[in-house]
């Protein structure tokens, strides 16, 4: 549905996005991760015919950005970061008002405004001045014009910037539901959001894609060791031992508070040691009273691949 192959764009010989590729399948919700500055934006800019690269190559449905960016335009929906609002407008009215420039029929029209609305739960608002929305109704319109056309793609630039929590969670719910029925492409530096609404990631940093993978993918790739958490009523240094004498175990972190030692204890990768430490840990006489593996979370990527840059 979208292909990306070695694309770059250049400002005064410095490049802002740096020879990057992936691709998005049909139905798919494509997490593009980065921290502010790394040229999310500048990627959006381009896939809605925005701006021209300055090398390589990218298509929407078949469509190339460049050569074709009217039928590419057709094909897509783009929330950019700041929504393109007309502040005096009532909801009903903005809403018909973009159904007609992005070529819905009249005898359709209605019904795809209908739509829109009930997908952003705007019907409560429907018919107030744009202007005086919450930030949070504001975000719903932006989406909702977005997808008024019913869009095969949609590209979704920062959908939760400036929102409370409560926006934030709404929002989220309503881009999970998109994902349904458009292919979708969320750029943001908001971890809890990738991992909460997306199936695959792709993390770019200075320009570059760093990693592409899912979630849980790109964790598997990134740790050395699996890790387990140890809570145990006994000394920590004899703790320690005894767990660093059981062959897989790596190294054993362990921190003593009054009769209770809690332990971070790294296995060797593919190894899973839980029923052979819990063993020890009864023989030896002592109360076990947490056992658990830790996975590494999205978190601990990003930051182990960003600081690796």
């Amino acid at each position: 549905m979208i292909e990306v192959e070695h694309v770059s764009k250049a400002y005064g010989g410095r490049k802002v996005v740096d020879d990057i590729s992936f691709r998005v399948k049909k139905g798919e919700i494509l997490g593009f991760l980065g921290p502010n500055g790394a040229g999310k934006t500048t990627t959006m800019r381009i896939l809605t015919c925005y701006m021209p690269a300055t090398e390589g190559t990218a298509r929407i449905a078949g469509h190339d950005v460049f050569e074709e960016s009217l039928e590419v335009r057709r094909r897509i929906g783009y929330l950019p970061e700041n929504p393109p609002l007309y502040p005096e407008m009532t909801v009903d009215s903005y809403l018909n008002f973009v159904a007609r420039i992005k070529g819905v029929r009249s005898n359709a029209r209605k019904a795809r405004v209908g739509d829109a609305i009930e997908k952003c739960n705007l019907g409560d608002v429907r018919r107030r001045i744009i202007g005086r929305l919450s930030k949070g109704y504001k975000q719903r319109v932006g989406l909702a014009q977005a997808i008024v056309g019913n869009p095969e793609v949609l590209i979704l630039d920062e959908p939760t910037i400036g929102l409370d929590p409560r926006q934030i969670h709404e929002v989220r719910s309503l881009i999970k539901g998109l994902g349904e029925a458009h292919t979708v492409i969320l750029s943001t530096h908001i971890l809890p959001e990738v991992s909460m609404t997306c199936s695959r990631v792709v993390i770019i940093n200075n320009g570059k894609v760093v990693a592409q993978d899912t979630p849980e993918g790109l964790a598997h790739q990134m740790k050395g060791a699996e890790r387990i958490s140890l809570t145990v009523e006994a000394p920590a240094a004899a703790v320690r031992e005894k767990i660093l004498a059981i062959d897989g175990v790596l190294d054993v972190h362990a921190e003593e508070k009054g009769e209770v030692s809690t332990c971070s204890v790294e296995c060797r990768l593919g190894s899973d040691l839980r029923r052979i430490l819990a063993r020890q840990i009864v023989d030896e006489g002592w109360g076990l009273l947490e056992l658990r593996a830790v996975s590494m979370s999205l978190e601990d990527v990003f930051i182990n691949l960003i600081t690796q840059e």
